[in-house]
């Protein structure tokens, strides 16, 4: 597969704030990539940065092989959909589809004809004759994809197009979003700050870090795999329990510095008597008899959704273990958990880089 956006090296400055740090990264032909990361990290810069809203202080951005720094935005044929749908309130549907296709010239018949049929595509045919205030946000933000699919472009630049939405209608538009990705076979970066739609719609996931890319590889391999604790604990949810411990004298197994603990397994051998600190997901620990698991923990707090229970410890940091099945445990009661070695993560306290 060849790169259809490609960005080498690239800095931007506002003044004195360094807001992209060396930033390369090569985006397929065909895949769906997600910026993630906190607010302030450097993801919707670098996503106006290749649509060009925002000028690069420096290295190079190339779209489909063409070199595009310093080319303005309506020469790089990409489409942006933002947080807000920004559609021409006094324009109908098919209005606001064909509009950009007008103002480059095409006839009329041929621009209703291209409406009719990303209406189709977008589930928008009955609607093409109401105007944005006659319809619903999951209805705006379609249309809103339907302008920038009827362009036919190089690339589909979002930016948290999603935000403003309810859950449930958040939950229903990320699987339709890449379905359209899917049947267009278009290329596609999406910005968000939710974890969870990058992991459930991007193949290759970026997860960005005060300017710089902390680590990037399919969701799997940053939930299975993280380099950080920062990148472990922002992928997964519940996030991951981080709790101080040193490494025993064998070297295959790790205390935590916790109430009523005793040593987890490892896979790997460490270096005997090293503090590191300890990542468990709450989803791999597992609830058994206090007197048979690997560690006993005091449980503080409860919390039931029907189909998950979540149990708090009471321990110094709190931990958070999530159980699947229904659970008869009780605040104040004490816990026997057990984890599998190659599910324990280490890493380094002072660097907070992955052992």
């Amino acid at each position: 597969m060849s790169a259809q956006i490609e960005l080498s090296n690239i800095d931007k400055h506002y003044g004195a704030f360094h807001a992209l740090k060396n930033v390369s990264l090569s985006i397929e032909k065909g895949s769906f990539v997600a910026l993630v990361g906190p607010s302030g990290c450097g993801k919707s810069t670098l996503l106006r940065s290749i649509a060009g809203l925002e000028s690069i202080t420096s290295g190079t951005l190339k779209i489909a092989g063409q070199t595009m720094n310093g080319v303005p935005p309506r020469k790089r044929d990409v489409a942006m959909v933002f947080q807000s749908y920004a559609l021409y309130p006094h324009m109908t549907v098919e209005e606001n589809l064909t509009y950009s296709l007008r103002l480059h010239g095409v006839g009329k018949p041929e621009a209703k004809a291209k409406a009719a049929e990303v209406a189709a595509t977008t589930g928008l045919s009955a609607l093409l004759h109401r105007y944005p205030r006659e319809l619903s946000g999951g209805q705006r933000q379609r249309v809103a994809m339907g302008r920038a699919i009827i362009r036919n472009p190089k690339a589909f630049l979002f930016d948290e197009p999603l935000s403003n939405l309810d859950a449930a209608l958040r939950v229903h538009m990320r699987k339709e979003i890449r379905a359209l990705h899917d049947r267009l076979g278009a290329t596609s970066v999406y910005v968000t700050h939710d974890q969870i739609e990058a992991m459930t719609m991007a193949d290759h996931v970026v997860v960005m870090r005060d300017g710089v890319i902390e680590q990037q590889g399919s969701p799997l391999e940053l939930y299975d795999r993280p380099v950080s604790k920062f990148v472990a604990g922002f992928i997964g949810s519940p996030a991951m329990n981080f709790v101080p411990g040193v490494i025993g004298p064998d070297g295959m197994t790790v205390a935590l510095e916790i109430a009523q603990s005793l040593s987890l397994p490892l896979a790997k051998r460490q270096e005997p008597g090293r503090k590191v600190l300890v990542g468990l997901r709450p989803e791999h620990l597992v609830i058994g008899e206090p007197e048979q698991a690997t560690l006993r923990l005091p449980v503080a707090v409860v919390e039931s959704t029907g189909s998950m229970t979540f149990v708090t410890t009471s321990t110094e940091p709190e931990m958070t273990v999530v159980e699947t099945r229904r659970t008869l445990v009780r605040p104040g009661d004490t816990i026997g958990v057990s984890i599998a070695p190659n599910q324990v993560h280490l890493f380094d306290p002072a660097t907070e880089k992955a052992i």
